[in-house]
């Protein structure tokens, strides 16, 4: 029973370490990125995986030990210990200089992201209204000024240029949600009362998932829409077509 608990053990460990070995293979890990910031914050994750998966390994290494020897028959008495204060200083130290490690490494990719003196110098291009259980895109219409009578509203989808950097102003209408667009490894909490700049680039051509990654209500699993990055021309185009729509009385084709 003694070797089949340790044999048992020994699996955790093992098993852990193939299944993030292989991820990726099984199309369990994170999607492409296609942002230019995205490096960096996959950069942050790799580091902080490889510090966890280290003492995952050595944790579950001595667990294994731990159980193999102390479970044997022993003929003496237990001898009972308050604890090592050198130990726990050691088990403090070694975590404290870890967090250390990553604050300073993540600065600057923060200042970079969340900075709004780093943020480029693009007007925003919309602003994004989250609500229970939808997604509203706001762009200014032809005057160029939000709030007036000919903003373009879209619902669900955002569309948005490929390789220009997309400043927008986030909202929520009612409690908290979560902008996520997992390929341009952004995530940026909506609060109720706030209006937060947020900015990404998307660098490919394509049509990608928003999700809301913040428990928002009954309806939160179905809080879904679309980010849609085009080419320039096709940006314009759309836009331009949203402007007659919205213009439109419905008999221009008869006319």
């Amino acid at each position: 029973m003694r070797l089949i608990t340790t044999l048992l053990l020994v699996l955790v460990p093992i098993l852990g370490v193939y299944t993030f070995w292989t991820a990726d293979d099984h199309g369990w890990w994170l999607p492409k990125n296609v942002s230019t910031f995205g490096g960096d914050i996959d950069f942050l994750f790799y580091l902080i995986l490889w510090m966890v998966a280290f003492f995952f390994v050595l944790t579950e290494g001595l667990l294994v030990y731990c159980v193999f020897w102390y479970s044997k028959k022993r003929p003496d008495k237990a001898e009972f210990t308050h604890g090592n204060h050198k130990l726990e200083l050691v088990w403090t130290f070694i975590p404290a200089v870890l967090l250390l490690v990553i604050a300073f490494t993540q600065m600057g990719t923060w200042a970079k992201i969340k900075f709004k003196d780093s943020f480029p110098d693009s007007a925003p291009i919309a602003h994004v209204w989250a609500s229970q259980f939808d997604w509203r895109f706001q762009y200014a219409g032809p005057d160029g000024e939000f709030g007036t009578m000919d903003d373009i509203q879209n619902p669900f989808e955002f569309v948005v240029p490929v390789n220009e950097p997309v400043v927008f102003h986030l909202h929520s209408r009612d409690v908290l949600h979560s902008f996520s667009v997992l390929e341009f490894r952004l995530k940026q909490d909506a609060v109720p009362g706030m209006v937060i700049p947020v900015w990404f680039e998307a660098t490919e051509v394509g049509e990608y998932d928003l999700i809301c990654m913040e428990l928002c209500g009954w309806g939160h699993y179905k809080m879904a829409g679309r980010v849609r990055v085009v080419s320039r021309e096709d940006y314009d185009a759309w836009i331009e077509e949203k402007t007659r729509e919205m213009f439109s009385n419905g008999t221009e084709e008869q006319s």
